[in-house]
């Protein structure tokens, strides 16, 4: 029991962090607070988060940005699904690299998230966009050392 609250709490303060309001000229510096959260999990515990919380999750995304329905959840669960097919492969990798795999799937989300608001006619204003996967990869490091010694502290397994 104590796992699902560690996890619940953690997506919890990733989903609060993605919506605190930002100064104009940072929202696009914004990491993918979310999706690092989800990918971390998926990682660590591949049976109990998967394919399924990532939708759940991106649902709530979707809600709380007033952004089309399935949007984000979509996003969430085509990364996450490659993630749960990857997790001993990515947990071998040093900090580094594993950094590098989250600027890949950083940009496969921001990249899907593009082409659906490209269908529904909204596409963002600046090449700014793309900015986001790089300050993710940047705070990769600290938040998988913060999020490895939560984890423990909560053991879970």
């Amino acid at each position: 029991m104590h796992s699902v609250f560690a996890i619940f709490i953690t997506l919890v303060i990733a989903l609060i962090l993605a919506m605190l309001p930002m100064p104009d000229w940072t929202v696009w510096l914004r990491p993918a607070w979310v999706l690092m959260v989800l990918i971390y999990w998926a990682m660590t515990v591949p049976y109990r988060v998967s394919v399924g919380v990532a939708w759940f999750t991106g649902i709530v995304v979707d809600l709380l940005n007033g952004t089309l329905l399935g949007e984000h959840a979509l996003a969430f669960t085509i990364v996450i699904y490659f993630v749960s097919r990857m997790y001993i492969r990515l947990r071998m990798y040093p900090l580094l690299q594993q950094g590098f795999f989250i600027l890949i799937f950083v940009l496969l989300y921001q990249f899907i998230l593009y082409c659906i608001q490209g269908f529904i006619g909204a596409l963002p204003k600046s090449h700014l966009y793309w900015l986001s996967p790089i300050t993710s990869m940047l705070l990769w490091p600290w938040l998988y050392v913060l999020m490895r010694d939560f984890r423990r502290w909560f053991k879970v397994a």
